[in-house]
């Protein structure tokens, strides 16, 4: 069974930084490409971010690219987001996003002063 769990979401002024992690089990992670995806109060699912099994490329949004950079770890089955110069649109759930449609149960990110 596939599982994500997010972590690292929270309140942050704009312009701060947060770094969101997912760990995976369930599946065989170094074989998938993975996402995070947001959803913002009253719009649409957003695909953010991608990158490939083996993190050799990467995707970004228009609306984040040069301020967050996905990595991650396949030795601890982990994939990361590093959110920086976030702005009040960044608000939303982050979730994770896995082989077959699998989601996480989000992590709430909030750019507020």
């Amino acid at each position: 069974e596939v599982q994500l769990v997010e972590s690292g979401g929270g309140l942050v002024q704009p312009g701060g930084s947060l770094r969101l992690s997912c760990a995976a089990s369930g599946f065989t992670f170094s074989t998938y490409l993975m996402s995070w995806v947001r959803q913002a109060p009253g719009k649409e699912l957003e695909r953010v971010s991608a990158i490939s099994s083996i993190g050799d490329s990467t995707y970004y949004a228009d609306s984040v690219k040069g301020r967050f950079t996905i990595s991650r770890d396949n030795a601890k089955n982990t994939l990361y987001l590093q959110l920086n110069s976030l702005k009040t649109e960044d608000t939303a759930i982050y979730y994770c996003a896995g082989p077959g449609g699998s989601r996480g149960q989000g992590t709430q990110v909030t750019v507020s002063s």
